[in-house]
């Protein structure tokens, strides 16, 4: 896993990172863990975009992930490490000893050969999935439920990882990569680990044509647009003195727009 740097032959290339994929150890996805992946250009259902700058962006698969890691107590081997485009780490595919495929999230350490198990016994080990309960504290954790059964919803992106620091009764507290402390039920589970992949945060596109690649569309300043359109928009030369809004008016640094009451006593520390 390293970054390849290309000889500055245009502008473009200048500054221009990307992958060696040395970790990659097989081209092409298992045929029958992928799906069509349809586009909508962030519309809903009536034609209004809901979310801005997307679209375009090249045809992909979808690969099915197995984040529940249900099949309980049956042995895997790792036959290889794959590249996934729809997310910033590295998959694995793991054959079991039954015959059946599925593929995980592919943690520092997790090599072809290797074998994991989802167990409550299982080894403190990478790829191992165990019960939040019969994890020790201070163990580095992956693919965090948050609901008992509903499969892992946090730290799943290139590089990162939460740490379990603290057990009390019927709950776990946990220490997610942005900082914030969160009370987690025992019974919840998780993969043990550090997500692989760490030097994602250091590539440089390099050209916009590698941000369209992915599906990312241009952003324009809201100072640059007309009054009508954004309220910075308007007004003769450059307005200075704005504080900075959304086109809707809502502050967009530093104003807090979380509001879940149902979940707001999870919280034990917050990440700022």
């Amino acid at each position: 896993m390293g970054i390849k740097i290309f000889n500055p032959r245009s502008h473009a290339s200048r500054n221009k990172t990307g992958f060696d994929f040395k970790e990659i150890t097989k081209k092409y996805p298992e045929k029958s863990l992928t799906t069509s992946l349809s586009k909508n250009g962030a519309r809903n259902n009536t034609g209004m975009i809901t979310m801005r700058h997307i679209g375009g962006g090249h045809k992909r698969r979808y690969r099915l992930v197995d984040f529940k890691r249900t099949k309980i107590d049956v042995v895997a081997k790792v036959l290889a490490i794959e590249y996934d485009p729809n997310r910033t780490c590295r998959i694995a595919l793991l054959s079991y000893v039954d015959g059946l495929k599925a593929y995980i999230l592919a943690p520092i350490g997790l090599n072809v050969g290797d074998q994991v198990i989802s167990s409550e016994t299982a080894d403190i080990k990478p790829g191992n999935s165990l019960p939040l309960s019969a994890i020790p504290v201070g163990t580095t954790i992956h693919n965090v439920e948050l609901r008992a059964g509903k499969g892992g919803q946090i730290a799943r992106g290139a590089g990162v990882g939460a740490i379990l620091v603290a057990k009390e009764s019927d709950y776990c507290q946990v220490r997610l990569p942005s900082g914030e402390v969160k009370k987690i039920l025992s019974v919840c589970r998780a993969s043990i680990g550090q997500i692989g992949n760490t030097d994602n945060e250091n590539i440089k596109l390099g050209k916009a044509g590698r941000s369209r690649w992915r599906g990312i569309r241009p952003g324009v300043r809201g100072m640059a647009m007309n009054a009508v359109d954004h309220p910075l928009g308007g007004g003769e030369g450059v307005g200075k003195g704005h504080h900075p809004v959304t086109p809707w008016g809502i502050p967009c640094k530093g104003y807090k727009t979380r509001n879940s009451k149902r979940t707001e006593w999870t919280i034990i520390k917050r990440r700022k």
